[in-house]
């Protein structure tokens, strides 16, 4: 009798055991495209944000008095919008914390909707496009310059220093990249540079022999592509066929890729990219160099552009839980927004829309198939 009511006894301890250390996992959502052409991009957020969970539960996680431990809950969109919002709200049912993510504007913008709905802030460490945070959501956040910015910027370039008068213009009809393009076209046109085509493509197509073919005509000095590097990849080596090897081609941050060298299959008009990321260059991040390398060890060869942003994003949400003593999304929430958190990417700090004060912006170019910044 005796031995069988030590057993109860035990049993009851790992069972309360078992409930306690449940209460103490602290779960971060993230959502990204990893799997479908944007893989690469998706895989290397999500990198980023395991590097940051497993940081912070070797240092220790305390908030409120108490210690967890965190888990991270990915998701996959597939650069999709309506597997976007599927999954911000299989996210929201499984009641995280916070979240990481979308990668694309497309899936962010619809996803933002529904995490506002059920009151779960997210930090995008990618989506560009400025109607995100004209939404006006106190759940939705921005980790670098939106496509103002960039498109902006490279406009700027192209008239200033590259002298260019003629620009023909292409996008995907993505949120992205319909965006990015018409700051560009509405920056270059102040500037002085005729637009001497608009051209239409998708993000599935990969035969872009008719619109360059059409623009050709046009004898442009340069092209500006509003979309992806599964695109781009191609469409430099069809440029290339074409004979337009001496016209320049400009994108955002969603060509800006160490992959669109190997996806342009040694194009010579990869030398003619010129393209804008919405932050410092990793060589001028405060932490960048250091973190790359540690990132390189855990990830080899999956680095693409935004894993330091959605590493510094799950520091972001637990930094506020803790000024905030509460992992209660109603409670931190609104702490979110007086962040002052050196992060590896910069100084992190936000405006009353989400959007992140003072983002830096840097262009770069590609010098025998590597990436390289411009300023």
């Amino acid at each position: 009798m005796q031995f069988k009511l030590k057993l109860l006894v035990a049993a009851s301890a790992t069972l309360f055991a078992g409930v306690s250390m449940a209460q103490d996992v602290l779960k971060i959502g993230h959502v990204g495209p990893v799997s479908g052409a944007q893989a690469h991009y998706g895989k290397d957020n999500e990198n980023g944000a395991r590097m940051a969970v497993e940081d912070l539960n070797a240092k220790g996680v305390t908030i409120g008095g108490k210690k967890y431990k965190l888990e991270l809950v990915a998701e996959d969109d597939a650069a999709d919008p309506k597997q976007g919002t599927a999954a911000a709200q299989k996210l929201c049912d499984a009641k995280v914390a916070g979240v990481v993510g979308h990668l694309n504007s497309g899936t962010t913008i619809p996803a933002s909707t529904v995490y506002n709905q059920c009151g779960i802030p997210h930090v995008t460490p990618s989506a560009t496009n400025p109607k995100l945070t004209q939404q006006g959501y106190k759940t939705t956040f921005r980790l670098l310059a939106n496509d103002n910015a960039l498109g902006a910027g490279l406009a700027l370039h192209a008239s200033n220093n590259l002298k260019l008068k003629k620009i023909a213009i292409i996008d995907d009809r993505t949120a992205y990249g319909q965006g990015v393009a018409e700051v560009f076209k509405k920056t270059a046109q102040q500037k002085g540079i005729t637009i001497v085509d608009e051209q239409f493509t998708t993000d599935k197509a990969t035969d872009f022999m008719a619109i360059l073919t059409a623009i050709k005509a046009k004898a442009p000095d340069g092209i500006f592509y509003g979309g992806m590097d599964p695109q781009a990849g191609p469409m430099l080596r069809q440029m290339e066929q074409l004979g337009l090897a001496n016209v320049k081609f400009f994108g955002g941050d969603g060509i800006c890729t160490a992959k669109l060298a190997e996806l342009s299959g040694g194009a010579k008009t990869l030398g003619n990219v010129v393209c804008a990321e919405g932050g410092a260059s990793l060589e001028k991040m405060p932490g960048g160099k250091a973190w790359k390398d540690r990132y390189d060890k855990k990830y080899p060869n999956q680095f693409q552009v935004y894993s330091p942003y959605t590493y510094d994003a799950v520091h972001v949400l637990v930094d506020a839980m803790q000024r905030a003593k509460s992992i209660d999304p109603k409670v931190y929430t609104p702490l979110i927004g007086a962040a002052n958190l050196q992060g590896v990417t910069t100084k992190i700090g936000f405006e009353a829309d989400g959007e992140l004060k003072n983002p830096a912006m840097t262009l770069y170019s590609y010098k025998d198939g590597k990436k390289v910044p411009l300023n």
